[in-house]
């Protein structure tokens, strides 16, 4: 599938009234975690457009352009709509949050298992061990205040155990911007990947940013502020992949490609056929969009979509969203890991003068008063241990203890 070569729907082709973009919400009894999932990732994708070319229209002096980047952005904003209204009103903050770190999780360990570039499957595995253990500490949150069933929500596909735990995240920011990325000489997966789990991470940020202060118990509102600056630190790593050498018009080529990209992937694997239809309605619509910035690349650069796919623009490998247990247990190994500066290193060969200690003794302070410390805590206390759902034991002996959360993995030298 090479969408360059379909013929595009007129633009404005999108453009529909209410009835036709308030859809029916599915079902949160009934629906498959997998199609959950699918639509908060189409939901962050649709925002990530949007930001670009608001972005990309205030660096633009040229209001014809501007003109045709709005034609487009409000198509997106169209597609956010009916893709947010999926979500039902009945799934509570803290449900639709469980999918969102499910999504972290499985969505993560896709990519990373199809990744080639060997630094870029790097990030994508350092940052799966931290939203691992973000999903263990909701999944504890909801059943401490048994406000609902972690385990229906992720189905059989995904543990729910420690990963590196998140009091150990906290890290300077100057060890959370990694190299770029050369755009040309690297694999058009790798690029895929690096924009896919960008606009996941920043949605997912987001999202905590803005529910944060809306949750009703003290301990929920300090589980979202304290995950929503790891997922910064995320955005902030995986954002610094993308080569800044691109230019507007690069990247708003890349970026229509990788929605015609995940539309099609997510049709070719829904099995809810009503959604399934949504996702067929809206590849066609971001293949025309596609078109749109491959006419504004030659008319305002002089350069043919094919200079930015040198190696062909037919789809790769499509994303299919499969239960990863087995891998997540391997990379669980690499749990005591550190950034430093744009890499990784075990913490027990870090200097004791390094910055990330001191930087995270202060974002801590008192480790016993912190959100992702204490809800597991308090599970321990009121129900006598912590809510796991692993189909073996924990592959890290340190944090196979269920009576006891583990502060120390990764973040205190020789623990």
């Amino acid at each position: 599938m090479n969408p360059f070569e379909l013929t595009p729907q007129k633009a404005d082709k999108i453009f529909t009234s209410w009835n036709k973009v308030l859809v029916k919400p599915y079902d949160k009894n009934t629906v498959d975690p997998y199609t959950r999932l699918r639509v908060i990732l189409m939901s962050g994708t649709e925002f990530e457009s949007v930001r670009l070319t608001h972005a990309f229209s205030r660096h633009c002096p040229n209001n014809e352009v501007r003109r045709r980047l709005a034609v487009m952005r409000r198509g997106e904003q169209i597609q956010q709509k009916r893709v947010a209204g999926l979500k039902p009103a009945d799934e509570t903050i803290l449900e639709h949050t469980i999918g969102y770190e499910q999504l972290a999780v499985d969505l993560t360990a896709n990519l990373a298992i199809s990744e080639k570039n060997s630094y870029v499957k790097k990030q994508l595995d350092f940052a799966l061990l931290e939203d691992f253990d973000h999903l263990y500490r909701y999944a504890d949150l909801m059943e401490l205040e048994k406000s609902g069933d972690p385990q229906k929500l992720v189905g059989n596909y995904t543990e729910i155990m420690p990963g590196r735990p998140t009091v150990a995240e906290y890290r300077h920011p100057f060890d959370d911007v990694d190299f770029y990325l050369n755009g040309y000489l690297n694999d058009l997966k790798t690029k895929l990947n690096v924009n896919i789990i960008t606009a996941a991470e920043q949605q997912t940020m987001n999202f905590y940013m803005n529910v944060g202060n809306l949750y009703i118990t003290p301990l929920g509102r300090k589980l979202y502020n304290e995950i929503a600056m790891i997922e910064e630190q995320h955005v902030t790593g995986y954002g610094s992949l993308k080569d800044p050498c691109m230019s507007w018009w690069e990247n708003l080529l890349m970026n229509e490609y990788t929605e015609c990209y995940l539309y099609y992937s997510c049709y070719e694997d829904e099995k809810d056929e009503r959604i399934k239809a949504i996702w067929e309605m809206h590849f066609e619509e971001e293949v025309a969009h596609l078109h749109e910035a491959a006419r504004l690349l030659q008319t305002y650069e002089g350069k043919v979509w094919q200079q930015c796919f040198p190696s062909g623009a037919e789809f790769p490998e499509l994303l299919k969203f499969r239960s990863q247990k087995e891998y997540i247990r391997e990379v669980l190994k690499s749990v005591r890991l550190t950034g430093v500066e744009e890499g990784w290193e075990e913490l027990d060969k870090v200097p004791e003068t390094f910055r990330y200690f001191g930087y995270n003794a202060k974002i801590n302070g008192n480790i016993q008063t912190v959100g992702t410390h204490s809800v597991i805590e308090r599970t321990i206390k009121e129900l006598g241990s912590d809510w796991r759902k692993q189909d073996k034991d924990h592959p890290i002996k340190a944090l196979a203890d269920r009576k006891k959360d583990n502060t120390d993995v990764g973040r205190v030298k020789g623990k």
